[in-house]
């Protein structure tokens, strides 16, 4: 029994490695570095800080992570650059949460196999989410005093970023994207070859753009973030593989019918827990549905599968702290389990 469940681990974290690492991780860790590193943190407080207007901030922050499609755990080194470089707790906490539960690409993928009306309502129900989540996150940690991370270079900078820095954070950002937009079906090596293409070009953009103390500025940041977060990924990713060998499929479709809130609340405790990446999420819900599947558990676990996971936990409780990290996954488990239960009955 132990050998059968750390061999499952070990699959998980083979997997995981070998799909998601180069074309998710490294531009997403790349990006958090550049966006600390970058990014002139006093414009960062104006407009999404502390003190900013949480209606327009919460609203930037929530419409901006449409366009981000990123998993659970990719997102976490976004967030984080955003956090350390100004932006309010709510603000990053939003965009933890809406980038993977509610991006374009998963809502496209999802209207072609569940059809309009569950696209529908996982964007409203991820908007109400992402509010909410930002309030509370903001209420219960509004006393707590932090630190943002010092510009480094002692340059004046005006504006949010310079345009050599924006072109570049906006290079990797289309290596984290185009290889899930552009290679939608078909091999993975064709998803590491568009990841390649972008990659050189960011790589020689910036060495002809960026000063070596810059580039070396960018790197230093970005390796702070991989030491931090990808170590606890993989532990995260070895506990969902053996969780997934200990869960009976019959159990799941015994208790996921209907739309109670019993259904609701375990399906929002599975897709919490269990790691989905972008766009997996909908074929896996969709077989759950012709079993027997209610449609509020269903979009629960639309939402909470591709927003939350086990391994996401634990890289935020190590990045933000193991009381943001509670705070958060308890909120968005009462969400889910509403949400689920709210639609299921009275909408869909």
């Amino acid at each position: 029994m132990i050998e059968s469940l750390t061999v499952a681990g070990l699959l998980a974290i083979k997997d995981y490695v070998a799909t998601h690492v180069l074309t998710c991780l490294i531009p997403a860790f790349l990006l958090a570095g550049a966006m600390v590193a970058f990014i002139n943190q006093e414009a960062i407080l104006n407009y999404l800080g502390e003190k900013a207007n949480k209606a327009k901030s919460f609203s930037m922050a929530s419409v901006a992570s449409f366009f981000v499609a990123a998993c659970s755990c990719t997102v976490i080194p976004v967030a984080a650059g955003l956090y350390f470089s100004g932006a309010a707790i709510g603000v990053a906490f939003i965009v933890l949460w809406v980038s993977p539960s509610a991006n374009i690409l998963s809502l496209i993928y999802t209207g072609n196999i569940l059809g309009s009306e569950i696209v529908i309502a996982r964007v409203v129900a991820a908007l109400f989410m992402a509010f909410i989540v930002g309030w509370v996150m903001t209420y219960v940690f509004r006393n707590e005093k932090r630190e943002i991370a010092e510009s480094k270079g002692g340059e004046v900078r005006e504006g949010i970023i310079a345009k050599r820095h924006l072109i570049l954070l906006l290079l990797i950002l289309v290596s984290l994207l185009s290889p899930n937009y552009l290679v939608q079906t078909g091999s993975y090596f064709y998803k590491v070859l568009v990841w390649g293409i972008a990659t050189v070009v960011t790589a020689v953009y910036a060495w002809k753009a960026l000063t070596a103390d810059e580039i070396k500025r960018c790197l230093r940041e970005t390796w702070w973030f991989i030491k931090l977060i990808f170590p606890l990924l993989l532990i995260g990713v070895f506990l969902v593989g053996v969780l997934g060998k200990l869960l009976p499929e019959e159990w799941i479709r015994q208790w996921l019918g209907g739309n109670g809130v019993m259904a609701s609340f375990i399906a929002t405790t599975i897709g919490a827990v269990s790691y989905f990446a972008t766009m997996t999420e909908a074929p896996f819900v969709d077989t759950l549905m012709k079993l027997g599947m209610g449609k509020g558990p269903a979009l629960a676990l639309l939402l909470t599968g591709p927003g939350l996971s086990l391994p996401n936990w634990i890289a935020i409780a190590r990045v933000f702290g193991i009381k943001k990290s509670f705070v958060y996954v308890i909120t968005i488990e009462i969400l889910g389990t509403f949400v689920g239960w709210f639609f299921g009955n009275f909408i869909l």
